[in-house]
């Protein structure tokens, strides 16, 4: 048991992260009456959180590079720690967007440094165990995030969804400090702040243009000129990686089209995560369910992902992840479509079927998808894979819950025919995403069978 007292550090830290990211599909629209809030600020409240995990997620590889992996897992945890207790606190929703905002700095080092500790920590045999457990661990936080903000939002308050962090941060600081072991792996490790700002600026300009659009209109001002920022700092961002000695991102490997189109798998990947936003709305708003009944209704999807992932994490491991990958978007997409037809007669238990197949889906692509991204590239570039990988994971949800937003708001349309269109496109998403997984994604080389199981367990006492 001592060996795998790392894995419960850093499984509580994931547990809180992603925790966030699903326990407010149930509770935006508390927080909208709560602080009269418009629906724009409450998509804000969702995708700055994601937004700034994008931005910063391939900074923070190469501050765990420099600092190592502890340091930057519990500065993240004191940050997220810090941020929830001033959004539980907030007064209005300018204030909980900022909170948000630094909420999403400590997020992006938790889920670098995890990923980190899991490889430092672990070797062989140890590290599928080990995965697989942080798989389980990625559905559970999944399955119990909607039921449990609707019965915090139900019963206390909306606030207690983030005070619940206060008491989980202090526990996972202290077992970490206890458990793990500190290191410093390379005090010279250079940050691209030029490549950071510009790549920041471009996903913050393109998601803020996506979320302005649905109120004001494609050729707003407005929104054509934070197009033009948009793409003007991709280009930026692209022209100073290709001359910088020590990128955030080697943009040259794009040209290869395999590791393209499995970045676009991921982005596809988001899709039903981001539509969820959307189905919250309906079920509250447009059927009147509280927020437990609104958490109940969406259980199918997030227990079947559950209950896939746990299974699939352990006997797929080591597996080609084309097949596998294909058909979990597949899945997703048609589950997806199962869930379109509503109308005003509608009830959530229309829903289901759909939920728990996109569930059956979302829990096949996660143990893939790491596979397919480092299938790819050749092992040298595995590092920057998988920051390309959560990245891109983070900002396609951002950018969905943003574009969705427009179809949703889509001229005056009624709840169940904005739904119907942001459940088509999710559809949309998933089938072609399987279509490119299928074509595109290449088989992994063999792994190396030899190398020995090793767990680092020693830390500062």
């Amino acid at each position: 048991m001592r060996n795998w007292w790392p894995l419960v550090a850093v499984c509580l830290g994931t547990f809180m992260f992603l925790l966030d990211t699903t326990v407010l599909s149930v509770a935006l629209p508390d927080i909208g009456k709560g602080l009269s809030a418009s629906l724009s600020a409450l998509q804000w409240v969702a995708n700055i959180y994601t937004l700034v995990l994008a931005a910063l997620m391939l900074t923070v590889g190469a501050l765990v590079d420099r600092f190592g992996e502890r340091t930057v897992y519990v500065a993240g945890l004191a940050v997220f720690g810090i941020a929830s207790l001033i959004c539980g606190s907030a007064p209005s929703a300018g204030v909980l967007v900022s909170a948000r905002g630094v909420q999403g700095i400590g997020g992006a080092a938790m889920a670098v440094a995890t990923f980190a500790l899991i490889r430092t920590c672990y070797r062989g045999p140890d590290m599928g165990r080990a995965m697989g457990v942080f798989g389980a661990v990625t559905g559970f936080a999944a399955a119990v995030g909607p039921m449990l903000g609707g019965i915090l939002t139900q019963y206390l308050s909306w606030r207690a969804v983030f005070f619940l962090n206060i008491p989980l941060v202090a526990v996972t600081i202290a077992l970490s400090l206890r458990i793990l072991a500190p290191r410093r792996q390379n005090g010279g490790t250079r940050i691209d702040l030029p490549g950071m700002i510009a790549f920041a600026l471009c996903a913050g300009s393109l998601t803020y243009a996506l979320t302005l659009a649905g109120e004001e209109g494609w050729t707003s001002p407005a929104v054509l000129g934070l197009m033009a920022l948009a793409a003007l700092a991709l280009i930026v961002f692209t022209r100073v990686e290709l001359r910088s000695p020590a990128p955030l991102l080697h943009v040259t490997l794009f040209a290869r089209a395999s590791f393209s189109a499995v970045l676009m798998c991921v982005v596809a990947s988001t899709a039903a995560f981001a539509a969820l936003v959307y189905t919250s709305v309906w079920l509250q708003s447009g059927l009147g369910l509280g927020p437990v009944r609104a958490g109940l209704a969406l259980m199918p999807l997030a227990l079947a992902s559950f209950a896939t992932s746990l299974i699939s994490g352990r006997r797929l491991h080591g597996k080609s992840p084309r097949a596998i990958l294909a058909t979990g978007l597949l899945l997703s997409g048609i589950g997806c479509v199962l869930q379109t037809g509503l109308d005003a007669s509608s009830s959530a238990g229309s829903l289901a079927a759909g939920l728990g197949l996109t569930g059956i889906g979302v829990g096949l692509m996660g143990p893939a998808m790491g596979a397919a991204v480092f299938a790819a590239l050749p092992p040298e570039r595995s590092g920057m894979a998988a920051g390309a990988m959560t990245t891109f994971r983070q900002l396609g949800q951002t950018l969905g819950v943003a574009a969705f937003g427009v179809l949703f708001q889509q001229s005056g349309a009624a709840l169940p025919e904005g739904l119907n269109r942001v459940l088509t496109a999710a559809a949309a998403a998933g089938i072609i995403g399987s279509v490119l997984a299928y074509v595109f994604v290449p088989k992994p080389t063999a792994p190396n069978a030899s190398e020995p199981s090793r767990s680092t367990v020693t830390g500062s006492r």
